[in-house]
């Protein structure tokens, strides 16, 4: 069965496993130009590599992230254009963050036409803690307004020009919210949408540089 995976664990699988699928021939992948087919078949791949060594219980449509019991969903996403979405849930998440942890697999992917193969080569693994998945932006502006001594009035009206998925009700409470408790800094571009849409272009930055307090690079040489 394995033993019970923790935080610490699954982190430290990711530049293993990366390590032992980069440069395989994946004829499964060849001419596969989606990239929600590509990210699927890496998550099925990272599950399988996991359940071999751990026990663990794998996300559902239900829970809605990959390792409910860690706090963790899994996002693989393309070098060229690093993003996906995920569900929406409150318009706050953008300003508090997510609710849960983000691993983001980053790739490039190349076919080769003499074995009818792709191979896969990850650029980056980031780790993006809970508490720093809201946006940059939002955030940003948000805390420069507390460090003037800015108001509700002000946090409220910055609200509404964010274009924040909210009713005049909902950014009073919200802003009253942030005055009793302002967000930590948020490293992600989350834009507005049916669901919201991740940007990780900052994180994968921040994760080169070494990383921060919110940001972690998983990958070592």
């Amino acid at each position: 069965m394995g033993i019970p995976l923790i935080l610490a664990d699954l982190k430290a699988s990711v530049s293993d496993f990366v390590h032992e699928i980069s440069g395989l021939d994946l004829p499964d992948l060849y001419g596969v130009t989606d990239g929600k087919a590509v990210g699927t078949y890496v998550e099925h791949k990272f599950h399988e590599y996991l359940g071999t060594r751990y026990c663990y219980v794998a996300g559902s449509s239900a829970s809605g992230i990959d390792f409910p019991e860690l706090e963790v969903d899994l996002k693989v996403t393309s070098a060229r254009q690093p993003q996906s979405s995920c569900p929406f849930k409150s318009a706050s998440q953008k300003v508090y963050g997510l609710g849960y942890h983000l691993l983001v697999f980053v790739y490039d992917k190349e076919d080769d036409a003499a074995v009818r193969a792709a191979r896969l080569k990850f650029r980056h693994a980031v780790f993006v803690h809970k508490d720093h998945t809201a946006d940059y932006q939002t955030t940003r502006g948000i805390l420069e307004i507390l460090a003037r001594n800015g108001n509700k009035d002000d946090i409220v009206a910055y609200l509404e020009e964010r274009n924040l998925p909210l009713d005049e009700i909902g950014r009073d409470e919200l802003g009253g919210q942030i005055l009793e408790e302002p967000p930590k800094p948020g490293y992600l571009t989350v834009s507005n949408a049916l669901q919201w849409r991740l940007q990780y272009g900052r994180v994968v930055k921040i994760a080169q540089a070494g990383g921060n307090e919110g940001v972690e690079n998983l990958l070592h040489e």
